[in-house]
């Protein structure tokens, strides 16, 4: 009977699920309650797991884009029309275009800064590249979900337009339904959504979206400006180069001073110390220049004679080697195929692609003054149908013996 009622009694101070878990409850919330009344217990914060961006980790390109309309370089007439806009809130659609590396994307995402601010620019903005899938679906769907949706209350420290931007980077690589079902929706909601356009080549986009913009042609950064920037960079980040170095870098970017940010980035980390500093030579050779010992004994192979005022004063010129091979080649020790095979197979053993070989040739021979018209324009038509092959996928060493082959029949023809 005594084990009967103490069984019991153990029965009856155990409860239910529900019951405990109600109990666990009131334990939490009331232990919430003394917490957030001040009691001796300390608050619990939870820190975010994302760490924050470190500047000295982040790429050079990203660190130094333009962060207003001010710092904007060598875009004057662009940058003057945007910023009469930025005193009128009243912005049309743009469409941006010009080579890469000018400063479109950076141009609209400083507008945009400036316009919403940093924190309305979230709900406000929109920018698809050419990441995202292109198609017809997407501009039904995502984008005009985007453009009908209501806009959010303005930023009092900023002059917050009542309309949201849609940037559409790359617009050049969007199919010909994708850019017709893009055109009526323009319309439609003109009143709440402005679009702004990027692409490489204008001539790819539709005619009826061309005359909804107001088009912005980007030209490529001069000498002067993009020399400037690219000095800032290396003042900020301690950077030592050699004299020649920058001039040299500008003329393999191009105008694309994306590209030469990234070039001089990467010649930072191989030269870290100030005792060693970047050198005209190590640009040729992060970007993958053909160097001009290389090119001239496969031009002499060619049967092309080089000028000596080739307006080039790298140290890579001519040496007592390529000197013995002209001259035996001039005595026909070998024969005009075999010497370009051979020239062929070792520049393209180095690694170099295809492109720019190419390139570096129509840039040497094109501009050679002792060359005839009519060898010129066969050599141009040459190279032409050889880039259309190796768009098309054929083999690199192939195409640049066949090329070669055309030039020295050219050549020889006269």
């Amino acid at each position: 009977m005594d084990a009967w009622l103490k069984k019991s009694s153990k029965n009856a101070n155990l409860k239910p699920p529900a019951a405990a878990a109600a109990t666990s409850s009131s334990k939490a919330a009331a232990t919430e309650a003394s917490t957030s009344d001040g009691a001796s217990f300390p608050k619990i914060k939870v820190k975010s797991t994302a760490a924050p961006l470190d500047p000295a980790r982040q790429p050079w390109v990203e660190k130094y884009r333009p962060k207003s309309i001010q710092d904007v370089a060598a875009q004057d007439h662009t940058t003057a029309v945007l910023k009469k806009t930025l005193g009128s809130a009243n912005l049309p659609h743009m469409l941006f275009y010009g080579p890469p590396g000018t400063g479109k994307t950076s141009t609209i995402l400083a507008l945009c800064r400036e316009l919403f601010g940093p924190e309305l620019m979230r709900n406000r903005v929109l920018e698809l590249n050419a990441s995202d899938e292109r198609g017809i679906s997407v501009v039904r769907e995502k984008i005009k979900t985007f453009a009908k949706a209501a806009v959010s209350p303005p930023d009092p420290n900023f002059p917050s337009p009542p309309y949201k931007i849609i940037i559409l980077d790359e617009a050049d690589s969007m199919t010909q339904d994708a850019q017709s079902a893009l055109r009526r929706i323009m319309e439609t909601y003109s009143r709440i959504t402005r679009f702004c356009l990027i692409c490489n080549y204008v001539t790819r986009i539709i005619e009826p979206i061309t005359s909804r913009c107001s088009k912005f042609r980007f030209k490529p950064l001069d000498q002067a400006n993009t020399k400037t920037r690219l000095e800032y960079i290396c003042d900020e980040e301690k950077v030592h180069y050699a004299e020649g170095s920058l001039d040299t870098l500008i003329k393999v970017s191009e105008g694309d001073l994306r590209r030469a940010i990234t070039f001089l980035q990467s010649a930072s980390k191989l030269h870290a110390s100030a005792d060693d500093p970047i050198t005209p030579r190590s640009i040729h050779e992060i970007a993958g220049i053909v160097p001009d010992s290389t090119l001239a004994r496969l031009v002499e192979a060619l049967g092309v004679e080089l000028t000596t005022a080739s307006g080039d004063n790298d140290a890579d010129m001519l040496d007592a080697q390529d000197v013995k091979l002209n001259s035996s080649a001039k005595n026909g020790a070998k024969d005009g195929f075999a010497r370009v095979k051979t020239q062929v197979e070792m520049i393209v053993r180095e690694g170099y692609s295809a492109w720019q070989i190419l390139s570096q040739l129509h840039d040497l021979l094109i501009l050679d003054p002792l060359l005839p018209s009519v060898a010129k324009a066969a050599i141009a038509l040459a190279m032409g149908e050889a880039d259309k092959c190796l768009n098309d996928g054929a083999d690199e060493e192939l195409q640049i013996l066949h090329v070669c082959l055309q030039i020295r029949a050219a050549v020889l023809r006269g």
